[in-house]
């Protein structure tokens, strides 16, 4: 708990600092007086005033937000000698690069934040398929447990290489995204017998593409083999005689080609409030043994959600195969400008999308989900966090370029309308707009807690 607390206090007050520093940044460079940078809302707790304008830094008590405020005649008088540097006298393009340089700001440490998780180096699991979903898109295109994804190809038929499951998770969702069909390089585990297979992505509906894609896709995790591992004193499986190292070969006289086929039949052995009987065949130092194993009967959710499952208190499978991908100071730059692109062009039409209702609401995630995967980040290494902190500095810019009125964007909008019509926008329209930006941001994150929420009760 104490992990997870700081590492989204540390997430939000790096990315918060990078995206007002570049609105100082722009604002000093352009003349403008900066009266308060601020991290943070409400009660100040800590304030410090430095460089030759006096600039007052503060921490406030409320972490998730803050400000700039620069001198600006529309929000107190401004002394004669100091109108130059009033924020609102300064030309439209001015104004227009201070406001914008706090998202890009947020997107250009997106690409050092890849770069650098590749410059340290991301141990990954290879792309090694484990057993698809009975009738699923992937299970139909002929996908097996065992298969090993080598590349994947573009619609003007180049190849490019799959490193590790996150990229072939990445190209799945993007070509979900454009309703297209994915063209993949498989072998087998060992790299031999290669073909091509179709996956038919354009059968998924766009409201599919959710936390859930890669399960409506018909993938589960990466390839283990159905091997045991740490085997708990006096639970079903120890009282059965499984012994850490037996390699499951059947349940119920059926084939067990993987770990992920082993944990469904295990949680399947459920009859009512007991568990059910299962034969197990498992190969132990070249032998092989009959045992009759009954798991133990668990609750899984809760409230409408809760399910009994199976359970028999050992590890069942073995860790998948890593690798790691770790790439040069030039190569890292360039995949992290890429992905960052990537990433950004994502976010744009998932929420385009969501608007027009194509695309489901629970993507919107909020505070505790972000939270919760910065401490699942921080326990998995360095690399892991960067790459964590990138995709949320990008989903920042991004939402702050939304022509909201309240955000980045909201402004950026004014300018343009001023810019193209030679007036601002007046003071009775600015109200209004203020207010139904005002809306449309508390509507979004009420969505986005009630997903966080909903996530945390296993309700999604």
């Amino acid at each position: 708990m104490i992990t997870t607390i700081v590492a989204f206090l540390v997430t939000l007050g790096v990315l918060i600092v990078v995206h007002e520093y570049g609105h100082y940044r722009v604002a000093v460079a352009c003349g403008v007086k900066v009266l308060r940078f601020s991290v943070g809302f409400g009660r100040v707790v800590w304030s410090r005033q430095r460089g030759a304008d006096g600039t007052e830094f503060v921490l406030s008590a409320l972490p998730l937000g803050g400000y700039v405020r620069m001198l600006d005649e529309r929000e107190a008088p401004v002394a004669p000698h100091e109108l130059e540097r009033a924020f609102n006298r300064r030309p439209l393009w001015q104004r227009t690069a201070i406001v914008a340089a706090g998202p890009l700001a947020n997107l250009a440490l997106a690409v050092v934040l890849y770069a650098a998780a590749h410059w340290v180096g991301l141990d990954e699991p290879k792309a090694v398929l484990g057993s698809p979903i009975a009738q699923s898109p992937a299970e139909r295109a002929g996908l097996r447990a065992g298969d090993w994804v080598q590349a994947w190809q573009d619609t003007q038929g180049q190849w490019h290489d799959i490193r590790a499951m996150t990229d072939l998770r990445w190209q799945i969702t993007q070509a979900a995204m454009e309703r297209q069909p994915l063209d993949l390089l498989v072998t087998d585990a060992q790299g031999q017998g290669r073909r091509q297979v179709r996956l038919p992505l354009d059968e998924l509906q766009s409201t599919d593409i959710d936390a859930s894609l890669m399960r409506r896709v018909g993938l589960g995790g990466a390839y283990s083999e159905p091997v045991l591992g740490e085997v708990k004193p006096g639970g079903p499986a120890q009282l059965a005689g499984l012994k850490p190292g037996d390699r499951v070969l059947r349940v119920d006289g059926q084939v067990v080609p993987d770990a992920q086929v082993l944990r469904e039949r295990i949680r399947a052995a459920v009859r009512g409030d007991q568990g059910r009987t299962q034969t197990w065949v498992v190969l132990r130092q070249g032998r092989q043994l009959e045992l009759d194993v009954t798991p133990r009967v668990a609750q899984e959710g809760t409230g409408d959600a809760a399910r009994s499952i199976g359970r028999i208190d050992a590890v069942p499978g073995l860790a998948p195969a890593m690798v790691t991908v770790r790439l040069g100071f030039v190569d890292g730059l360039a995949q992290g400008a890429s992905r960052t692109w990537e990433m950004s062009a994502l976010t744009v039409r998932m929420l385009g999308r969501m608007l027009i209702g194509e695309a489901s609401v629970r993507n919107l995630s909020g505070p505790l989900t972000i939270a919760d995967y910065a401490g699942q980040s921080v326990n998995q290494g360095v690399a892991y966090y960067l790459g964590f902190l990138a995709m949320v500095s990008v989903s920042l810019g991004v939402l702050n370029l939304l022509p909201l009125p309240i955000l980045d964007g909201g402004h950026l909008m004014y300018y343009l309308f001023e810019g193209l019509t030679g007036r601002p926008v007046s003071e009775l329209w600015l109200a209004r707009l203020q207010r139904g930006g005002i809306a449309v941001l508390l509507a979004m994150m009420s969505v986005a807690l009630f997903n966080d929420v909903a996530r945390l009760l296993g309700l999604h």
